[in-house]
């Protein structure tokens, strides 16, 4: 696939975009479609990121973006995240201090890929309701909340649950916000509660991730411990970048190999959270049982 139509630029590598810039170019007139993303001179505004190694290419982003609108582009958008997000971590091989930089994001929003910003969020007149879309916080712009859905929903080396979380826009568009999700069983365990059909709706999940977010963290890690990813398992899934070839068909690519979840400390949350639920008050849920 080519991407000679796309903004990569002439280093061939990805870049940073400071908020300051980001938030002045993207006017009412470009959130209401009536103007496009002055990309190419913001290409001239981005700051270098990263080094030489492979993972800071920007063409094999800039594919998988294209292969994104591509894939989807006959059906509705939302859809497209179950597949993206797994496929843009494994491609975007970041840490998490780099993934906690808004300029990375805001360059493959405003420089790299722009037209899929507007696949994904415009509506039917080609307005983007919200600027954070593309200059915004991690849980709700374009880019970063896929990425961090899958560093967080992710099970070691494998996706799977990755594609369950992003294939529902409850938990996907919920969950993030809240700091219990950065504990691994907590995560899963969410996920147990939604196969299980204890959290059914979109009122569901936001009562039980509510409920089991009051519960601090210090009680969930009592309760359900669980060990650090192996960080050296880590740096070679990141030295490994370019390495493989991206999955484009409807196998998952397979993660960084840093370790799995405890089954036990996932069952135990999962079973902790049920309970919690069934005293979480679900808005409109009394009123139809009456």
């Amino acid at each position: 696939m080519s991407t000679t139509d796309a903004n990569v630029p002439e280093t061939g590598r990805l870049g940073r975009l400071p908020d300051a810039v980001a938030a002045r170019v993207v006017t009412p007139a470009v959130l209401r479609g009536l103007e496009p993303v002055p990309s190419a001179m913001l290409l001239g505004r981005a700051e270098p990121v990263g080094d030489e190694a492979a993972r800071w290419a920007a063409e094999p982003v800039a594919e998988l973006l294209k292969e994104a609108e591509a894939r989807f582009g006959g059906r509705r958008p939302t859809e497209s995240d179950a597949w993206l997000a797994p496929r843009l971590h494994w491609t975007l091989r970041l840490t998490r201090a780099e993934a906690a930089d808004s300029g990375l994001w805001n360059f493959l929003a405003l420089c790299l890929r722009p037209e899929y910003v507007m696949w994904r969020w415009g509506g039917k007149d080609g307005s983007v309701g919200q600027i954070a879309r593309f200059t915004g916080p991690w849980a709700t712009q374009a880019f970063s909340r896929l990425w961090w859905a899958a560093e967080l929903f992710r099970d070691g080396d494998n996706y799977a649950p990755v594609e369950l979380a992003c294939s529902d826009q409850d938990i996907l568009n919920t969950t993030l916000r809240f700091r219990m999700i950065q504990h691994r069983p907590a995560a899963q365990a969410l996920l147990r509660l939604r196969a299980r059909g204890t959290v059914a709706t979109g009122r569901d999940t936001n009562a039980a991730v509510k409920a089991a977010n009051a519960a601090t963290m210090l009680v969930n890690e009592a309760l359900a411990p669980d060990e650090p990813p192996d960080p050296e398992a880590y740096a070679e899934w990141l030295e490994e970048a370019g390495e493989g070839v991206v999955r484009y068909d409807n196998v998952l690519p397979r993660g960084p190999r840093d370790g799995r979840v405890r089954h036990a400390s996932v069952e135990a949350l999962t079973d902790w959270f049920d309970e919690l639920f069934a005293y979480a008050a679900v808005r409109g849920k009394e009123k139809a049982e009456k």
